[in-house]
């Protein structure tokens, strides 16, 4: 197990990065910033001022095996992670060291699985991408929701958000990620239907009922990693993507002392087994904010060796998800999660 307590974070001076860094603090870890500026890193906020700080591109295999050497983790915040991912997670795992990430990207988790798992099996240590709002608590709550089971005859995802505040880096990958979406059918990863399907969704509070659209994201490629899921289906409601896509929507604005936005989000997850269906959902402001609490967990259990073991895996395949929703809860109202048996059927055309 790397012992050491210093967590390199790329795209430390982005704006889920800086929340990541903070994060990293706040948990008794040692926080080293990197990313492509130097002129960015040079201009770090007053209170990151004296950490340690290291500019590097990923095209230069040779400065991020420097700029890598002596930490324990690698957690990059850097989009597109299809031109990141795998530069900085072969230069972790040749250096002995855990690799994360935030992406929503399915095309990069898959290219993180093919690529990474043998080496990290060999190096001993773990990478985990999607690790975020985004991929990862989908993937922890289904995971919680089949409590200790693998498999499931369907599961749908609904993620809803009241607004959209877009960071540039989102709009950035959102631009460059043209990739044909994955879903599960039959069992298997399949092309999305064009058009997607759409309908409503009948979300928890503070959202209720919502027009939705199918919109998977790196969730199904996590999932499908790791549970034997006959149908999965991934929404995402109407309204934000209006948002996103108006250019002039400005980018999130702290509204408290920790620097959260007003945003609130729901992600909605139902899970069904033979006669069996069990609905979980998390609920919680800002989905950049509370993507850092996510990370920076994996970050700490895999630093302590609460971690299934070395290779390439999904969150929830990684870790005990129950255990690291429960954690999310605890700590600083990151999430609030509830669960329930009985679900009344969203209508969504198909």
């Amino acid at each position: 197990m790397n012992t050491t307590d210093r967590v390199l974070v790329y795209g430390a001076t982005g704006h889920t990065g800086r929340f990541v860094v903070d994060e990293l603090q706040r948990r008794g870890l040692v926080p080293v910033l990197a990313g492509r500026s130097a002129e960015r890193l040079a201009g770090v906020p007053a209170r990151h001022a004296h950490l340690d700080r290291r500019a590097v591109r990923t095209d230069d295999p040779d400065g991020l095996r420097r700029a890598v050497a002596g930490v324990g983790a690698v957690v990059n915040c850097a989009g597109p992670f299809l031109h990141t991912g795998l530069p900085l997670a072969h230069a972790a795992v040749a250096s002995g060291a855990h690799y994360l990430d935030v992406t929503a990207e399915q095309p990069a988790v898959q290219a993180l699985y093919r690529e990474l798992d043998g080496p990290a099996r060999a190096a001993g240590v773990a990478v985990v991408p999607a690790l975020a709002f985004y991929g990862g608590l989908a993937d922890l709550l289904v995971t919680a929701a089949l409590d200790g089971g693998s498999r499931a005859d369907e599961v749908e995802v609904a993620i809803g958000l009241d607004r959209w505040w877009p960071t540039a880096g989102t709009r950035v990958t959102g631009e460059r990620n043209t990739a044909t979406r994955l879903v599960v059918r039959a069992g298997e990863l399949a092309e999305l239907e064009s058009p997607a399907p759409s309908g409503t969704w009948r979300y928890p509070p503070p959202l209720g009922e919502q027009a939705v659209v199918q919109l998977p994201f790196s969730e199904v490629v996590t999932i499908d990693r790791h549970l034997d899921v006959g149908e999965l289906r991934s929404y995402l409601n109407t309204a934000p993507l209006d948002d996103l896509h108006d250019p002039a929507i400005p980018a999130p604005a702290a509204t408290d002392e920790s620097g959260r936005s007003a945003q609130q989000f729901v992600v909605d997850v139902v899970v069904r087994r033979g006669a069996d269906t069990r609905r979980t959902w998390a609920t919680g402001r800002d989905i950049y904010a509370v993507t850092a609490p996510i990370v920076v967990e994996g970050a700490v259990r895999l630093l302590d060796g609460r971690y299934g073991g070395p290779g390439a895996a999904a969150p929830g395949e990684a870790f005990d998800a129950t255990d690291v929703l429960a954690a999310l809860e605890r700590d600083a109202g990151a999430l609030v999660v509830r669960s329930a048996q009985a679900w009344s059927r969203s209508s969504i055309s198909r």
